[in-house]
């Protein structure tokens, strides 16, 4: 069982560094009143090749929209991290709680990992004050999707939030 994902995103320096220490070129950062968005390629993974992603800390999730590669599509719009977000002026940080949600807008919406969260529970590396914070999220989150028509955008809207995607994964995809 691996110890919870923790990446940096370090702004001023335009590099984003996963929890395995590999620092990644980030294409564009940009700051909201809400959060963080960030855009880069991704190196060596056979199935994408490109990520976007909204660091929300009220919320306590990370929104990414992925660009598969072809052969590799998936039936899904968003993946949501359930994650501790420590926001900062140049630096953030994101420590991700295992479970994740993926939305497919308007159709679904779907819980993975909790055996991983379990687990992570069961052997001490998620305390159980963090666990159950990362349970109210979760819960708020399918609620909130779920009473929206599993629409990602029309909950958010209701909180504020209007997540812009530059596309640049599109660009590179054609």
């Amino acid at each position: 069982m691996h110890p919870p994902k923790v990446q940096t995103y370090d702004v001023r320096s335009g590099v984003n560094t996963d929890n395995k220490g590999l620092v990644r070129e980030v294409t564009a950062y940009h700051h909201a009143p809400f959060g963080l968005h960030m855009s880069r390629a991704i190196v060596g993974r056979e199935s994408a090749s490109w990520i976007e992603s909204w660091l929300l800390p009220d919320l306590g999730i990370v929104v990414s929209d992925w660009t598969w590669k072809p052969g590799h599509e998936r039936h899904q719009d968003f993946y949501l991290d359930i994650a501790v977000v420590e926001p900062g002026s140049d630096l953030w940080r994101t420590t991700d709680l295992y479970l994740d949600v993926i939305v497919k807008t308007g159709e679904w919406t779907e819980v993975l990992d909790v055996d991983e969260f379990v687990e992570a529970v069961a052997t001490g590396l998620v305390d159980p004050p963090t666990a159950e914070w990362a349970l109210h999220r979760l819960t708020e989150v399918t609620a909130a999707l779920a009473a929206h028509g599993h629409d990602l955008d029309a909950w958010l809207a209701t909180r504020g939030i209007t997540l812009t995607w530059r596309g640049d994964g599109a660009a590179q995809a054609g």
